[in-house]
């Protein structure tokens, strides 16, 4: 095995393990949409499922256009996470870094949909009365591993403008 799959794996392998046992450790310790403070006024552990996506996109409509629109994406998605870790060289530890990240979120909610036909979210943060939407491990693994991927891609694209302009 080539040593530039071994961080990836890794990676992946642990928070996916992270992921599920903190889903799994929620859903049997917690009544659905019971919330625990954690820090007053900021953040709780409050149990929620998500049958859509982000921000409850798509929760209204049929179960079944929803497990096999999002089983669908996230097969996709992994399929190409997958096939940009593969291709990337072994000198771009950020972008492998970034995109494990991405993966492995992926992942881990697929596993959700599969299994539950939605997502099960218990970080709540919040102020006052104003609430994020809640979300898991995997979603924060996706959310670093996109501003990740994006600084990279920032990065890498000024680098090829500013050695083209002394030529």
């Amino acid at each position: 095995m080539n040593k530039k799959y071994i961080m990836p794996g890794v990676m992946v392998g642990l928070i996916l393990i992270f992921d599920q046992i903190t889903k799994v450790y929620v859903d049997s310790s917690m009544h659905l949409h019971e919330s625990i403070p954690v820090i007053e006024g900021l953040f709780s552990i409050t149990y929620v499922r998500n049958p859509g996506a982000a921000f409850g996109f798509l929760a209204g409509a049929s179960q079944l256009f929803r497990s096999i629109f999002f089983v669908a994406v996230a097969v996709l998605a992994i399929i190409l996470v997958v096939h940009y870790i593969w291709k990337s060289r072994a000198g771009e530890p950020r972008l492998t870094f970034a995109l494990s990240l991405i993966l492995s979120g992926a992942v881990g909610n697929l596993i959700d949909r599969v299994r539950l036909g939605e997502v099960i979210d218990f970080l709540d943060v919040y102020i006052g009365s104003i609430h994020w939407p809640a979300f898991n491990v995997a979603d924060s693994a996706i959310s670093v591993g996109a501003v990740i991927l994006f600084a990279e891609l920032v990065r890498h694209g000024r680098g090829k403008d500013s050695g083209s302009k002394g030529t």
